[in-house]
């Protein structure tokens, strides 16, 4: 089923100034007819890929990559090893990133501590 841009936007909630960024990295490939783009099923599927992969974190290469191992004859294995890969980076960092906030909400009571004793210290 063929899809316009407007199309596109208006069902995934994103701007047609985007759908023509993902085109112009090479991520979608329309269709021409004269002027007006028009997008494929594949086109929409990918689309979906890259927005799920932004969602949770993915660089817009790492979804490049793993939209390029698309291999739906082949079942697939290569791209899905890959995500998997990915995935597990991706909660690395968050679990590191967690980590560093805790520690830094840490660092903020001690100040704001040391801050509320001072204050208190002058006002005696």
């Amino acid at each position: 089923m063929p899809y316009s841009i407007s199309d596109l936007a208006r069902e995934l909630d994103i701007t047609p100034r985007a759908i023509r960024f993902y085109e112009e990295q090479g991520m979608l490939s329309p269709e021409r007819r004269g002027q007006e783009r028009v997008y494929s099923g594949k086109d929409r599927v990918t689309l979906k890929l890259i927005l799920r992969g932004k969602r949770i974190g993915f660089s817009l290469a790492e979804c490049k990559e793993l939209i390029e191992l698309y291999d739906p004859e082949g079942g697939n294995r290569k791209q899905l090893e890959t995500f998997m890969h990915k995935i597990a980076e991706r909660r690395e960092q968050l679990e590191q990133q967690l980590l560093d906030i805790r520690q830094m909400q840490l660092e903020l009571d001690t100040a704001e501590e040391r801050c509320r004793a001072a204050l208190e210290a002058t006002t005696v």
